[in-house]
């Protein structure tokens, strides 16, 4: 019974019963009292977790200790963008062998797909499991937003890598190094290889991708200044990080601009697929592939001269970085705050800068001449 419904019928016999209807009547306004406050004091007792863990989900509240011992046993699930994506599986199986060292709990889920809400259900599923860290590889910034911020709630940590949530929805981001230098990486590679002029089209992953916008962005930037004059973005189509929806997307591409310089694909599914349907085409010799993609994936492409240049980090090393930063996220030796630092394993120490971003490195460029070098 509401407490509307609970004074009206106290009213009534107060009119009919005189004073021991005003007796009941201030009974049950003052039980009603008693429950409102007792369910205020149960919201501010926190959920599952405990208190001092809600306080630093929410962020500010939260004090750092970068003395405090790294904990054990940390529950940390890893929620690509898609499962069985090549880059995806290389990036969390470096989040797997530092929880390894750490001794964590390790834990992939993902969708199948990358569309923008595909990763809510999983989001929401892991809050119930209550593990201690989330790391997300966000298809869209803002729809999966409300359920971090859940997860947040709960006492969870949300380490972003690879492509990032939106800021007030996560504690840390995992750049694979700054949204500037992968887009001047790109045009300056693309530039290069097709004399400073011409038309490129772009073959990105999916329309909402938070790090493939940021990158064509800066791309468009670069693309405005005079030295870059005369280069033309003419089209910018998205696969979708899908192999065949790729493949198709270059095969249009071509047929729909037949002066292309170029394609610039700033995704390793993209990039594959455009090269592959290059590789045995007409236009081999003709249009630059260029892009990032990883070394194994694109030897064969490299040694038969499909493409000459490419650009990339150790994706593992992403995974690795996510690892220790949720772990030590957990541990409350950071929160999340510009300036702290913490130590990485292999990698390193690491300062943490505004708006929680990690820059885990600038991009390698390969070629026939180091491409031999490297095997992930």
């Amino acid at each position: 019974m509401s407490p509307e419904s609970s004074r009206f019928r106290s009213r009534r016999r107060t009119s009919a019963g005189g004073v021991s209807g005003v007796r009941r009547s201030r009974a049950v306004v003052l039980s009603a009292a008693v429950a409102v406050l007792a369910v205020a004091l149960a919201a501010c007792g926190g959920t599952s977790k405990d208190d001092s863990e809600a306080t630093s989900a929410g962020g500010s509240a939260a004090t750092a200790n970068p003395n405090a011992e790294l904990k054990s046993d940390v529950r940390m699930a890893f929620l690509p963008k898609q499962l069985n994506n090549p880059y995806s599986d290389i990036e969390t199986g470096g989040g797997k062998e530092a929880l390894g060292e750490l001794k964590g709990e390790y834990k992939l889920v993902g969708p199948n797909d990358a569309s923008a809400s595909s990763q809510v259900s999983y989001i929401n599923t892991l809050i119930q499991q209550q593990q201690d860290v989330i790391a997300i590889a966000a298809n869209d910034p803002n729809a999966v937003c409300p359920s971090l911020k859940q997860a947040r709630d709960s006492g969870i940590k949300i380490v972003a890598f690879d492509s990032d949530a939106s800021a007030d929805c996560r504690d840390v981001f995992i750049n694979q190094a700054t949204a500037e230098g992968i887009g001047q990486t790109l045009v300056k590679m693309t530039s290069e290889q097709i004399g400073g002029e011409g038309e490129i089209a772009v073959l990105s992953a999916t329309p909402n991708a938070t790090n493939q916008n940021a990158w064509i962005d800066v791309m468009k930037t670069e693309l405005a200044k005079p030295e870059n004059s005369k280069i033309k973005l003419v089209k910018i189509a998205y696969g979708n990080d899908d192999d065949q929806t790729s493949f198709q997307q270059t095969q249009g591409l071509l047929q729909s601009y037949p002066n292309l310089k170029a394609i610039v694909s700033p995704t390793t599914v993209g990039i594959a697929a455009a090269a592959r349907y290059v590789s045995t085409s007409s236009y081999k010799d003709k249009v630059v592939i260029t892009g990032l993609g990883t070394p194994n994936q694109m030897r064969q492409y490299v040694n038969d001269g499909t493409v000459k240049q490419f650009a990339l980090w150790n994706p593992a090393d992403i995974g690795y970085l996510a690892a220790y930063a949720g772990v030590a996220l957990a541990s409350g030796q950071i929160t999340g705050a510009e300036g702290e630092t913490f130590q990485a394993g292999r990698l390193g120490k690491y300062t943490i800068g505004a708006k929680g971003e990690i820059v885990l490195g600038l991009p390698t460029i390969f070629d026939s001449t180091n491409i031999g070098d490297f095997d992930f």
